[in-house]
């Protein structure tokens, strides 16, 4: 749907559009998953953007003009990919932190002779530091160079 594309530009965050339009977060997200609208959610949003409900409906019978003002470029899509990259690693970052916290807690409130929480946190601390080495591209095994040969690989089998 293009109610993503529609709130980006105008800089809005998804929390921003759902006190706007009167609508969840969670609906919001839904929705620009794919997920059908209701009518009255269409509502919602023909009132917010200012345009009508079949316009918020046509994807897949818009023409070129429209296209290209309402499909999110290459450069957009890469972006909101990579965002997404670098909210993953923060939040594999965070969940780490603290369940590793609590780990030493309980460690330390059970048995404070031997520390055997250091072994999840170093086993689990490569994870996250490969993690957000891949994601900030500092090494990258499986990168775009790679991504480009295997999709040239897979449409030269697949015609």
């Amino acid at each position: 749907m293009i109610v993503r594309k529609l709130r980006l530009e105008r800089g809005w965050s998804q929390e921003q559009l759902a006190e706007i339009s009167g609508l969840s977060v969670r609906t919001i997200q839904r929705i620009e998953r794919g997920q059908k609208p209701s009518l009255e959610s269409l509502k919602s949003f023909a009132a917010v953007f200012e345009t009508e409900i079949a316009n918020l409906t046509m994807e897949a019978v818009m023409s070129d003009q429209a296209k290209t003002k309402t499909t999110i470029s290459v450069e957009e899509e890469r972006a909101i990919v990579y965002v997404r990259d670098i909210k993953g690693f923060y939040t594999h970052l965070v969940i780490y932190a603290v369940v590793v916290a609590c780990l030493f807690a309980l460690n330390f409130l059970r048995n404070a002779n031997h520390i055997w929480a250091v072994w999840p946190a170093v086993g689990w601390g490569i994870g996250v530091l490969f993690h957000g080495l891949n994601v900030y591209e500092v090494f990258s095994l499986f990168g775009v160079d790679w991504e480009k040969r295997q999709i040239e690989k897979r449409l030269k089998r697949n015609p």
